[in-house]
Parts: structure tokens; sequence; C-alpha cells
């Protein structure tokens, strides 16, 4: 109890501190000068994401400290923007939750998030998961298994993040729960190798979210220089592979793995998510669950290429690069559940009416992640109301005289502006167009000379602390995807990543400072490896003296 009243007051402390800062800044009244519908912010306008954050990792309980978030981002806008009562409740419903909902591009997600439920829930039906993870359990027969084919699996789908989130949550579920794996534990596998991945990886959704923020440069082939200079990403790789061999844990996360290894999966109870649906038929075998998860990648790849313009005479690369992966996603799933549908009534394993019946199943598992998304992008919208982007520009453009001291200061940047807003998208499409401005001059003759080396590295730096950010925060969509995936409590995902995170952002810091200096990626890559093994050999050492315990997990029959 004390405890948690020292967090509470530390919490309030901080608030109130910033607060302060933002009045020193710039009083509330004044914040803003309306420029017909453009505001331009100040450090009030990550107070709303600031408030939402903390409410969540100290009461546990996401849906309510986002909500508070919202309406307290519209109480400043209304505030300052002078617009009163009206304009508070046209930010929160109007201009929040009903044109987030409305949204193409969000409708899209929650097409596809309903669509994959239902799909899980038929091959929990159809005994397709359940063969699996007794397939699974004779051949994969350590937790060191469990965790690495987790591993393995997310680096294997490195298509798009959601994607990769909710399906390597399904297929794996069932195995890391007969390893004892705590979905903590799940959690952080599938959220580490989620966005790490499609950041270092030229066909994805990320590529060409990416190549399309730069003029007059090769988006891909940029994307692709930054590839050995995106050392979180990297970095993270490597941690989750030691941690798996090793089964080194520190932080939350040692309480989650060592509960789990006594059979406590969850460590605290949740009624977020429902049980899995239980099998129907006793005909399921494993090529129930792997032939429909093949047809839903095949389908989904597919569907993001038709969008991109494979089938109007683009190539595969320009087609990722131009695609849109709302679309693609939302066409690809519901053509996957089709063909799902028919190979399992062809089977006899289900009956048409049991397909049917799985519809508001697989709706209802996802109303946890449909809520939260939805909060989440209402509070991003509030903050980008409030000028947030303007404010981190105006940071980043006084930043500049230094340039050796800028690879960090735009990683520390871009991960500060990625956990408030909860977007690495954003963060890398407000960040880049800077950076490629800072050094248009360079750029000039970047077709006949090449880019400079500086340019890339300060790319790398902000799509790494982009995607560190994304990493850390509750007010993530892939942190939010990647407990839906796990089936875990959202706090209790990033309550024990957080540590995880930090550590490897600490050392890329560190690469970053280093990069600026040196601008040798085979000595800045490999001193930051050195470190990344280094550190997290003292940490197993400094945790040996209280090991968690790791059991064979025994079969159930």
């Amino acid at each position: 109890m004390k405890k948690s009243l020292v967090k509470n007051m530390i919490f309030l402390s901080a608030v109130v501190v910033y607060i302060v800062l933002c009045f020193i800044q710039c009083p509330i009244t004044s914040a803003f000068t309306m420029d017909g519908e453009t505001a331009v912010g100040s450090m009030w306008s990550l107070l709303p994401p600031i408030i939402a954050i903390g409410l969540a990792l100290i009461t546990k309980e996401v849906y309510s400290s986002l909500f508070f978030g919202i309406l307290a981002g519209a109480g400043i806008y209304a505030i300052s923007s002078g617009k009163g009562f009206e304009g508070f409740m046209s930010a929160v419903v109007n201009d929040g939750l009903i044109a987030n909902i409305a949204d193409s591009y969000n409708v899209g997600i929650l097409i596809f998030l309903v669509v994959l439920g239902c799909i899980v829930v038929l091959m929990n039906k159809a005994g397709g998961s359940k063969a699996y993870g007794e397939w699974a359990a004779k051949h994969i027969k350590t937790r060191t298994g469990a965790t690495l084919s987790t591993f393995l699996l997310g680096v294997m789908i490195f298509v798009d993040d959601y994607f990769n989130c909710l399906t390597v949550g399904s297929v794996m579920r069932p195995v890391t729960d007969k390893h004892k794996v705590s979905r903590a534990k799940l959690a952080y596998l599938i959220d580490a190798t989620a966005a790490p991945v499609c950041i270092i990886a030229p066909i994805s959704s990320w590529a060409a979210a990416v190549s399309g923020t730069v003029k007059d440069v090769n988006g891909i082939q940029l994307f692709i220089s930054t590839i050995p200079y995106n050392l979180y990403a990297l970095l993270t790789l490597i941690m989750v592979v030691f941690i798996a061999i090793t089964h080194t844990d520190y932080g939350p996360m040692k309480t989650h793995e060592r509960n789990a290894a006594n059979g406590d999966l969850f460590t605290t109870k949740s009624t977020a998510y429902d049980k899995d649906a239980q099998p129907v038929s006793n005909k399921g075998k494993v090529i129930d669950l792997i032939l429909p998860v093949i047809i839903l990648i095949g389908f989904c790849i597919i569907g993001m290429l038709y969008t991109g313009g494979l089938f109007s005479g683009e190539n595969v690369i320009d087609a990722f690069a131009n695609c849109d992966a709302s679309y693609g996603l939302s066409l690809g799933s519901i053509a996957a559940f089709i063909v799902i549908i028919a190979y399992y009534m062809i089977r006899r394993v289900l009956s048409f009416s049991e397909c049917m019946n799985s519809i508001p199943s697989g709706f209802k598992q996802m109303v946890p992640a449909i809520l939260i998304l939805v909060f989440a992008w209402t509070l991003k919208s509030i903050t980008n109301m409030l000028g947030a982007s303007g404010f981190v520009r105006i940071l980043v453009e006084n930043a500049t005289a230094v340039q050796l001291f800028l690879p960090m200061m735009l990683f520390v940047v871009a991960l500060g502006l990625s956990f408030a807003t909860g977007t690495s998208w954003g963060t890398f499409g407000i960040l880049i167009p800077i950076v490629t401005g800072v050094f248009e001059s360079q750029l000039t003759n970047a077709a006949e000379t090449g880019i400079p080396a500086i340019v890339i590295i300060c790319i790398s730096a902000c799509l790494a602390g982009a995607v560190c950010g994304d990493h850390c925060s509750p007010i993530s969509d892939t942190t939010i995807m990647a407990s839906t995936g796990a089936q875990c409590d959202h706090v209790n995902h990033v309550s024990t990543q957080l540590p995880y995170a930090l550590t490897v952002a600490g050392i890329s810091a560190i690469g970053y400072l280093l990069a600026g200096f040196v601008q040798n990626v085979f000595v800045v890559l490999g001193v930051s490896i050195a470190m990344m093994i280094g550190a997290l050999v003292l940490i197993k050492l400094i945790s040996g003296k209280e090991k968690t315990p790791v059991k064979k997990a025994k079969s159930e029959e």
C-alpha cells in the first residue's frame, strides 16, 4: 500500500512540475495562435499523453487512463482556443472518437482485427490449435525451443507489424503455454519481432512508409542504407535471442516468469480476454492450423501487392512501396476467411452453422483491442490538434547547430515523441523531412555522389528512436496488438517490456553518440553489439542469484 502511495505521489509531483514548466514557457490561454484550423503548439501539447501513460502504469487500468488523457487534451484545446465547453465536447466526440472511427485507414485495421479474431476462433473450434499444441509439445521440448520458435516465426512474418503480432500470437500461444512461458514474455517476444523486424525489412509496409517521407532521393535505396545503422532494431533482436537461450529475466518480467514456472501464466488476473474457443471437432489435425495460416499470409501479401499496383504493371518492390496496408490486409483477410471456411467444410471438421457462430465469437475476442485502439487514436488526434509536431519541429531545428551530437539527439527526440504520441510512422514522418531539410545542400547531388553518411545515420536515428518509443508506449498500436496477440493484460505487457526496451535504448543512444563522431558502420555496429552483449552478461550475473526456475513442460495428453 505504501509503495503504491509513493508511486502516486511521484507521478502527481511530476505532472505538477511539467504543468509549471508549461506555464513558464507559455500561459495556457495564449499557448496557441489560431491560423484558420491550424494550431502551433508548445509544451502543453505533450501533457495529455503524459497523463494517460502515467495513469495507465500506476492504476493498471488502460481504458480510463486513455480517456482521462483525452479529456485533458480536449480541455487544454478548449481553453487555449477560446471555444469553451462546445469546443471541448467537439474535440472529444466529433474531432476525436467519431473522426477516428470514421477514418478509412482505421476502419480497415478494425476489419482486419475482427476477421483475424474470427479465423482464430475457427482454428480453435476445428481442433487445429489443439492438434498443433500437441504436436509442438512432442517436437519442441524445452522453454528455449518455445521462445526461439516464437522469435523465428516473428522474423519470418516481416511484411507488416499488425499482421505479425496477431498471427504469431495466435499460432504460438498453445506452444508457449505448454512450456510455461508467461503471457507477458510471449507479448514481449511478439512485440520485439514486430516493428523491429519490419523496420529493417526492405519489403514491408514500413519500408513503404519511410520511403514516402523523402523527396528527390530514391526512398527504397535510402531505407536499405539505414538498416546497418538501425541500432535499436538490430540490438533488440540480439537481446531476444540472448534472453531466449540464457533465460535471463529482470524487472517485473522475472516475477511473471517465476509465476509461470509455477503454473500461473498471467500473474494478475484479467477479464479482458475470454478463453480460447474449445474444439467442437475431434478430427482436427496440425494441417488445420498450418494451412489456414499459410492461406492468411498468402492472401494478405497478395492484397497488399494488389493495392500497390502489382497487377497494373508495378514490380514487387514498388508495389510494396505504394501499397495501402489497411486496405490490403482487410482485403486479404476477408478472402482468406472465405477460403478457410470452405476448407473446414470440405474437411467436414466444422459445419456451416458452426463457422457462422465463429463470427460473433471472433468479434468478441477483439473488443478489448478495438476499445484501446479507438481511445489511443483519439488521444493521438487531440495531441496533433494541440500542435505537438510543430513543438517538436522547433526543438529539432534548434538542435541542428551541433551536428556531431545530432544522431543521438534525434534518437532521443524521436523516442520521446513516439512514446508520447504512440505512433512511430507519425514520428519519422515529422522528423525525416526536417533532417533532409537540414542536409538539403548535401543531398543535391546525391544521385551522382551517393547519400552522405551523416544523413543516413541521422535518418537511422529517427527510425530507431521512433520504433523504440513505439515499443515502450502503452498507447502504441503495435504494443496494443502484441498484448492482443498474446492475450496478455495490456498494462502487464507494457510494465514488463519497459526495462528491456530501455536497456536497448541506452546502448543505442551511446552508439549514436559514437556514430556522430566516427561515421563508420563497422565501428559503430561492432561497438554497439559488444556493449549490448556486455550489458546482458552483466545483467545475467546480477540476476543470477535469483534465477527463474526453468522446468521441462510435461505433455498434457
